[in-house]
């Protein structure tokens, strides 16, 4: 049985809460995220998160996944899994990404989870592509996943287009909004760092969209999570 009340109490213990930061810091100078595979694709991703996402799949049984950024296919292939297990008929993970290394494409197309797979290759906020991914989605019990380019007109951007597909009861997870929170030296040579990122997006966007808030629960039981701020779940 989950105790929430010990989320709580997590939240309010302000040395475990710099803790937990500075051990995120000191993990990511080590490249921690890239430590790990899922079925033998580089996953990229924090474990403590994949296990929150595996409770959200879980719990919302979606027929469309739908994940800007693809990289090596680790966490499309998770996904995949997942919808494989729960033994989903016709359910399917659609990836985006600007572009598809020839590599991680044969490779993603030669894993046994390809048949739950759609791969598109575009930007993911050109209309055309936009118009593909929302065809696909259409009258499908969708959750989406946002984690290609951190800039904070990016990720704006991707929720605009993507956040409303987002099925009610279900999800629109948006990946590294840590940046934020992150010392701008940990970003020498990418166009994002704090206040220009996923969770300045984030929080510029949802005063508008009332039918979503931040699923403060999911924070606060991870402790270290890329995603503070960005499990956004849809109420209406």
């Amino acid at each position: 049985m989950i105790e929430y009340e010990h989320f709580v109490r997590m939240t309010q213990d302000a040395s475990l809460q710099a803790d937990a930061r500075a051990l995120f810091n000191q993990l990511c100078a080590y490249k921690y995220s890239y430590h790990f595979t899922w079925m033998g694709r580089p996953i990229i991703q924090f474990p403590q998160d994949m296990v929150a996402m595996q409770e959200l799949v879980w719990q919302v049984r979606p027929e469309l996944i739908i994940e800007t950024g693809i990289a090596h296919g680790g966490s499309l292939v998770y996904y995949a899994s997942l919808l494989e297990m729960m033994q989903l008929d016709g359910a399917k993970v659609v990836g985006i990404d600007i572009d598809i290394r020839p590599h991680n494409r044969a490779a993603i197309e030669a894993h046994p989870m390809m048949k739950r797979l759609h791969l598109i290759e575009g930007s993911s906020i050109a209309p055309e592509v936009v118009a593909q991914v929302q065809a696909l989605a259409t009258g499908k019990r969708t959750l989406v996943v946002l984690d290609s380019n951190h800039t904070h007109e990016h990720v704006l951007a991707e929720l605009e287009a993507y956040a409303p597909l987002t099925s009610v009861g279900s999800y629109c997870v948006v990946m590294d909004t840590v940046v934020e929170d992150m010392p701008a030296e940990f970003f020498p040579d990418r166009p994002w760092g704090p206040g220009d990122n996923p969770k300045t997006a984030v929080h510029a966007w949802l005063p508008q969209h009332p039918e979503f808030v931040i699923d403060k629960e999911v924070d606060a039981k991870l402790a270290l999570t890329v995603a503070p701020d960005g499990y956004l779940k849809r109420l209406r």
